[in-house]
């Protein structure tokens, strides 16, 4: 899926991966930020808890943002047949902002994937309604996905399972919890089938706060880590065995603290 066609004279809402486990009890400077992205005391934000299973997911988050200012809710979304439903998809049309909640990303590319949801999500985001993800909900923003693989710092054959994402971008992928759960080796390996896009390893506690204009800034506690082949000179992806190490050659790397920025059009990195 490719994002939705912009819309003339309006400006792509904000596509905001977090890498999981961002502060919810003390400043809460990533959830707080996407607040005043959606409007601050005039946010309506809605919060997608699909990925988890818990129930107090969906009320927690709604709690938090609340007690910023303006109004959040959270819709049940457990099964296919609820994507189709107009009450939910009107929920969504009256959103300022949507927040998709960190769990299994497959039981979010599996519900929502190829419904009118999902339709509506990358709609919303071409007309200027911003999008969090968290863990999970980072995840699926691409418009291919991670959706599991082997941990470590080495490249592998069998190193990333792909699939398709919700297509708010194509420019990048993004791996979440990295530098907790060493998942650099997975993101290179996904990165090994195509040089097209830059990958994104966005650690615990920090988010990649992605602009319309395609610049990304980091904000939180850790690091986004930008892996960009696009100077690859080569892959042995195609011709690898079951298990083999990945030989990538020209790969750059880049590691982003707080106010950081890259641009995933041109593939440039500023302090």
């Amino acid at each position: 899926m490719c994002p939705a066609s912009a819309i003339e004279n309006v400006d792509r809402g904000w596509i905001i991966p977090i890498g999981g486990a961002e502060d919810k009890e003390n400043d809460m400077k990533i959830l707080h930020r996407f607040w005043e992205l959606s409007g601050g005391d005039d946010a309506r934000i809605l919060i997608i808890p699909t990925a988890s299973q818990l129930e107090d997911t969906g009320p927690r988050y709604v709690e938090i943002f609340e007690n910023f200012g303006g109004k959040a809710m959270y819709i049940r979304v457990d099964e296919r047949e609820d994507c189709f439903e107009e009450r939910i998809q009107g929920k969504l049309k009256r959103a300022t902002g949507i927040f998709i909640t960190g769990g299994n990303q497959l039981r979010l590319s599996t519900i929502l994937g190829g419904t009118p949801v999902a339709k509506l999500i990358r709609d919303l985001n071409a007309q200027g309604i911003h999008i969090a993800g968290t863990s999970a909900g980072a995840a699926i923003m691409s418009e291919h996905m991670i959706a599991g693989g082997r941990t470590g710092p080495t490249p592998k054959e069998d190193g990333a399972v792909m699939a398709p994402g919700l297509g708010l971008t194509n420019k990048i992928i993004v791996d979440q919890h990295f530098r907790q759960r060493d998942r650099i080796g997975r993101l290179m390996s996904a990165l090994s089938y195509n040089p097209f896009i830059s990958g994104f390893g966005v650690d615990e506690d920090t988010a990649a706060f992605i602009g319309p204009d395609g610049v990304m800034e980091v904000v939180g506690a850790g690091a986004v880590t930008v892996v960009d082949p696009g100077e690859l000179t080569h892959s042995s992806m195609h011709d690898a065995r079951h298990k083999e190490c990945i030989t990538l050659i020209g790969m750059k790397l880049h590691i982003l603290g707080e106010g950081s920025k890259y641009d995933i059009n041109s593939r440039e990195a500023f302090a």
